[in-house]
Parts: structure tokens; C-alpha cells; sequence
């Protein structure tokens, strides 16, 4: 990304999290993070190895970025939460470790999840149109509905939506 669009882009704000939605959360800063080109510090925790004795300019180039990359996401995940959370993350040393602290807080273990999913397929299956004043309302909920069981990890088939 040029120096010009990467400015521009950079002054999109990513949402901020407050402990709700979790799921849409995590996909809207991993695209706003791979634009940034960042993300790679928050999918590997790689170490910055030292450089040696006579390094040449492309060694330092290389150092260079990836230790602004590791920097960039952790402050584009502290600019990116709510002050609550912010308090619960401020010790954490890098981007990975921020990452997987709120996924373990937020998205809980696979019985958790599975248990979200059946309450979302029940709250699916009892959805009435009468409750409901128009088409496009109900479609909008029921897609809502479905895009949240897939986003916890399950498959939800387009076919049972219509």
C-alpha cells in the first residue's frame, strides 16, 4: 500500500470493543489490521532477532519494520477497546499475547459456544412474521440470527434462512 492510501486509510477508525459481539469485533480488526498490513504481529508471536555485528541496510530495514509492526497492532488494540478492557489488557507485552487474552475471555470453550449456537438456532426456529411489521424486517433478523451462529464457528446452510 502506498504512502498516500495508507494515510487515508489509517484515518478509518477501527470499532471500539466493549465486551459485546465479540465475533463481529474480531472480524472487523483482523480486516483493519491486514490493511494496515499488521496483522502478522497478532497471528505469530515472532521475536525481533539481534542484528548482527555489521548489518547491512536491508537487515535494518527488515528489523525495523517488524518491530514497527509489533508496536502498531498493540496500539491499534489499546486505541480499539473500551477503558474497562484497556485496564485488563495494559500489562500484556505484545499484540499475540492481547489477542488471544480476549479471545479466551470473550469467545469461552466449545460447550460455551455450543450452547450460544443451540439458544441462536431456537431463537431462530421461533421467529414469527406476526411479531414482525415487515418483510424486510424479518429477513434482516433471521440473517442476523444466522451470521451469529456462523460467526461463533458453526455451519448454518443458507437454505434453512429461506
Amino acid at each position: 500500500m502506498d504512502a498516500i492510501a495508507s494515510s487515508s486509510f489509517s484515518s478509518i477508525s477501527p470499532s471500539i470493543f466493549d465486551g459485546d459481539n465479540y465475533q463481529v469485533w474480531t472480524v472487523r480488526m483482523e480486516a483493519y489490521m491486514e490493511a494496515l498490513d499488521i496483522w502478522e504481529a497478532v497471528e505469530e508471536d515472532y521475536e525481533i532477532p539481534a542484528l548482527p555485528n555489521n548489518p547491512t541496510m536491508a537487515q535494518i530495514k527488515v528489523q525495523k519494520e517488524k518491530k514497527t509492526k509489533k508496536i502498531k497492532a498493540k496500539a491499534c488494540l489499546f486505541a480499539a477497546v473500551s477503558s474497562t478492557i484497556f485496564t485488563r489488557i495494559l500489562t500484556l507485552r505484545s499484540a499475540y499475547e492481547i489477542w488471544n487474552y480476549l479471545k479466551s475471555k470473550y469467545v469461552g470453550d466449545e460447550r460455551i459456544r455450543g450452547m450460544r449456537v443451540l439458544n441462536l438456532i431456537r431463537e431462530f426456529e421461533l421467529q414469527k412474521m406476526k411479531e414482525i411489521k415487515s418483510i424486510k424486517e424479518y429477513s434482516v433478523r433471521l440473517l442476523d440470527i444466522a451470521n451469529q451462529i456462523r460467526l461463533l464457528g458453526f455451519e448454518f446452510k443458507d437454505s434453512r434462512i429461506v
